[in-house]
Order: C-alpha cells, then structure tokens, then sequence
C-alpha cells in the first residue's frame, strides 16, 4: 500500500478546483477546516485521533486514523498544501482500569491492580513491556507504522506528567465550578455527590480516585480530598500528574492545549463531544471541527467492543485480506451503521481492484469521488492483470474450491496456463492475493461447503454444458465460454420474462446458482464462463462428470 508520509503534492490547477467542488466526504470535511482557517488563522492544522489503551487495539481504531488522514490530503489539496498539517494519535493511557478485558490473560493478576492507571498495570501477555497500555499502544503504532501513516504518537501519562497539560489544568481549576456546572446536571443524584472534574492519583495505593472534592487551593494549584475507605485526608496537586481529569473534562481540555483543530468520533459520542465543546471553550479554547461516524457491528449486529474482542480484530482482516480492501471498508459510507465480519472481506477485495481497474479511465472529477485516490493520497498504483483483465478475488476463492489446492504453487498453475509467464514475481499483488484465498478458503469456505445432487432438469443441462464445453478449443475466450453456458442455461432453465433482440429467453438466475451448488458447493461465484476459462476445460468437464456420478454430493 502506498505510504502516507506527506510529501510535496503535485497540484495540477484543474486538480485543485476539482478538488473544490467534489461531494467525496473528506473533501466535505476539508471544506470545514478551511473555513476554519479563514476565520481564525495559523501556521499549523492540528488533526488528533483519540485511542484508550483498556482493551487491545482494533479496526475501529484504525479507521479513524485512516479516516482522518483522507481528510488531511484533502485539506492539503484544497489549500494548495500552504498550511502545514500534523496528525496526532492520543492515547488515553493514564486512564484507571476500570475493568479486566475478556480477551488478555493473567486476568486474576490484572485484578489486583484495578483503578490503576493503565501505565502502572503489569502487561499481562509477557514481560517486553513496562505495562499493559504500553503494550497496547505498540501494538497500535506497529500497525499505524506498516500502513506509512505520518503521525505524531502521545501518551496521556507523559504530557500529564512531562507538564505539557499544567497551564490549562491550573485555568480547569480557576473555572471549577463553570466546568461542575456543564457536567453535574448530566450525572445521576449518587454520581453528583461525589463527583469532581479532577481525579487524584491516591500517593499510596496508586489508583486513580473518583472522589469529591473538599478544598481547592488556587495559589498552590492543589486539590483537597479525603480517602472514602480510611477517611484519610490528602492534598494533592493537580499538576505534574498528581491528577488527572474525568474523561469529558480531560477531552475538552486536551483540545484547548493543544489547539486540536479536527477530531471526528463514534456516533455514540454525539452528547460527550458538545460537552467537552462546552468545557474546552470555558477553559479559553476553539473547539475542533469534525463529524460523527456510525458505529461497526458484528454479524449479530452487536456494537464492537475492545473489552470483549468481538467482531474483527486489525491482524485478522489482514489475514485474509489486504490493507487497501480495509481502507475501502473505512472509506465508503462513515455514516452507515456496517456489519464487520469476515464475509464482508471478499467483497472488499474485490471492490477495491474495480475501484483501482476504474481509475485510469475516469476524469479528474471522478477519480476525486473515487475511493483509490483517498485511500493512496491520490496516488494509486497501476491495476495488475492476468490476459488483459484483473482476477477478482472471488475467482480465486473458486478456483481454490474446485481444485482443493492449499498450496499457491498448484494455483500458479492454473494461472500461468491461462496467461503464460504470469507469476508471482511479475505480479506481486496477484500473488497476494493467492495466498489470502487460500488462508480464507482454508477457514470460512471450505468447512462450510454443501453440495447438492442436480435436479433432472438440471442434469440434463449438466449433460448438454458438458457436451458445448467439449466443442470448444482448450484456449477458449472467457467470452466464447460464456456465451455457450448461456445458450446451455436458456435452453434448460430458461427465463421467458426476459427476452433477447432475438426473442430467446434468458436464463433464470437460478442456472446460475445451481452450478455453482452442484460443482462447488457454495451459493455464489463469479461469472462463470470466466471461471472455467481459468480452471480449465478440461478440469470443468471432470467436474461436472464428478457432479453426475453423484460423488461431489456424497463427499
């Protein structure tokens, strides 16, 4: 995947107009900014993306870097990339735990160190790291990093106790009772009771105290509180990470630090985000611009969630598929509510090489609405093909299927037969591709594979396919394949609701479905004259002639 380290930008002026009336989102987002800028402006574009280090680092988190990394190229283009931009990744690690993941190990050991900030938890996979959010967050920028993402890495813990965050905690408690008076009205009668923008870091026990508090010392910067077991009474400063701030508060505070200018977040975020608007703006700062995303859902229409590792982590997408089939994922329809789940991945793949297939042909106008341009900072690669055309994944996956082969070489093959001195090294991403149909098919295709028997009907066009396909040369065109599986399928399961220039059926969709249950065992496939050009006459005959036999279904 082409990296994202910003670089000059080569702004054609039809380029940047374009750019100017283009309806893909991130341009619309960009669009914000500029206004932004125009109002208010400044030297530097401040982009944050905000990542809570209490449960392994997933997809979401990756889509909302990628996200708001389209939205910088777009601010770049827009603006003739005049302005400098930086992306920072905040990681919310300074956070107490507030429970133990379902999904991490040494979970009795990790219990003992509940109400801790995620820095001072033991890492509960291994001892390479000093904590467990130190080891989420790598895990985090190792992913970020392959993907060449240019952005700056924060911890919450380092700018709390580096300084970075004193001067603006020092205005949060001159302002106390303005910011208690944004929140307090949002909280439940028991929560109001003890509730304090501030949370101390307890200088015995360590953990981070959800406490009221007592007094506030605004010379000395301190806060007054007492110990709810022991009733011991403790002043505490509230900066140098003495404390820490409630996650509304510390958001909205975070943005008027730094002068955030863009940070989009979940949908179920919508009130938290005015609330910290409201806190950030009392403490003296802008509020950033930005949009509400849908949530993603698993198959069971869950919201996804880092503490019970449902729906798809980062390493298993990219498992079965590739990093650009994600990013699509991520780029199309951020305001729709998607289903993340493994079969949505073959679509994905498949998409992304149309997109990619697309892009050369279209204008400027158009290549800007296109996902590849966003997803590549407006540099996709070339589309790799195989005889003049790109092999969709899903081609693969059947071909994998019909031949049972598990091993990219016998797959090559097939490949290099159709399209002779193709192979992996002159077709890197094809190769990729392999190896992700095997491991897919491997796991999610080939356990749930059910042939049928044909119908009678449907042998009698088995039989009479069999015999077109036997008049065709080996080499035979998909196109001249396809139009003999067509003329089989509307003379036996033909489609009178639909006819030709030549007033012949069509053929029912069923045709169609029912080879691909009776030779494959699945319920879809790709077009199938494409297929058996690939696979092989002669392979496509043995098949049917295993169809037949009944042995396909008795397996």
């Amino acid at each position: 995947m082409t990296a994202r380290v910003p670089q000059a930008l080569d702004l054609a002026p039809a380029l940047i107009e374009a750019a100017g009336k283009s309806k893909a989102w991130p341009f619309e987002e960009a669009r914000k900014l500029v206004a932004r800028l125009e109002k208010t402006p400044k030297d530097e574009v401040l982009f944050e993306t905000g990542y809570g280090p209490s449960g392994l680092p997933h997809i979401g988190t990756f889509g909302e870097v990628a996200r708001t990394s389209m939205v910088r190229h777009a601010f770049r283009v827009l603006t003739g990339d005049t302005v400098k931009t930086k992306l920072l990744c905040f990681s919310d690690d300074m956070d107490g735990l507030r429970k133990v993941p379902d999904n991490v190990p040494n979970r009795e050991m990790m219990t003992s160190h509940l109400g801790k900030p995620l820095t001072r938890v033991p890492d509960p996979f291994s001892n390479e790291y000093p904590s467990f959010a130190h080891h989420n967050n790598a895990r985090l920028r190792r992913f970020l990093d392959a993907f060449g993402f240019d952005y700056e890495f924060a911890s919450a813990t380092e700018y709390y106790t580096s300084g970075r965050f004193d001067a603006t905690l020092l205005t949060v408690l001159e302002r106390f009772e303005q910011v208690m008076a944004v929140m307090l009205p949002t909280l439940g009668e028991e929560r109001r009771a003890t509730y304090s923008p501030f949370l101390p870091i307890h200088p015995k026990t360590g953990v981070v105290m959800q406490v009221a508090v007592e007094e506030r010392n605004l010379a000395a910067g301190t806060i007054v509180w007492r110990d709810p077991a022991t009733g011991e009474r403790f002043e505490t400063p509230v900066t140098g990470g003495g404390a820490k701030l409630q996650w509304k508060p510390d958001w909205g505070m975070r943005w008027a630090a730094l002068g955030v200018d863009y940070e989009m977040a979940g949908k179920d975020l919508i009130d938290s985000v005015k609330l910290s608007s409201k806190i950030c703006a009392i403490i003296g700062g802008r509020p950033p611009e930005g949009f509400n995303y849908e949530l993603f859902l698993d198959e069971n229409g869950q919201k996804i969630s880092k503490s019970k590792g449902n729906g798809l982590t980062i390493d298993e997408w990219l498992t079965y598929a590739s990093p650009e089939s994600l990013a699509l994922f991520m780029f199309r329809e951020p305001k729709a509510a998607k289903k993340l789940y493994f079969d949505v991945i073959p679509r994905n793949v498949d998409e992304y090489d149309q997109f990619l297939d697309a892009f050369d042909r279209q204008p400027v106008e158009q290549q800007l609405g296109n996902p590849v341009w966003h997803i590549h900072g407006g540099e996709p690669p070339k589309v790799e093909k195989v005889a003049g055309q790109a092999v969709p994944f899903s081609m693969l996956l059947n071909l994998v299927s019909a031949s049972n082969a598990e091993n990219p070489a016998v797959l090559w093959g097939f490949l290099s037969r159709y399209a002779p001195g193709a192979n992996a090294e002159t077709h890197p991403h094809l190769d990729r591709l392999v190896g992700y149909a095997i491991r897919y098919f491997r796991d999610f295709v080939k356990p749930n594979k059910t042939f049928r028997a044909p119908t009678e009907v449907e042998r009698a066009a088995l039989v009479a396919l069999d015999a077109a396909l036997g008049g065709l040369p080996a080499n035979a065109a998909s196109d001249e394949i396809q139009t003999v599986v067509y003329d089989v399928g509307r003379t036996h399961v033909p489609d009178t609701k639909k006819l030709g220039p030549d007033g012949r059926p069509g053929v029912a969709q069923e045709f169609f479905a029912a080879l691909y249950q009776i030779l494959l065992g699945q319920e879809r496939g790709p077009r199938f004259g494409s297929f058996v050009a690939l696979y092989g006459i002669a392979e496509t005959r043995a098949l049917i002639a295993e169809a037949l036999a009944g042995r396909l279904a008795a397996a």
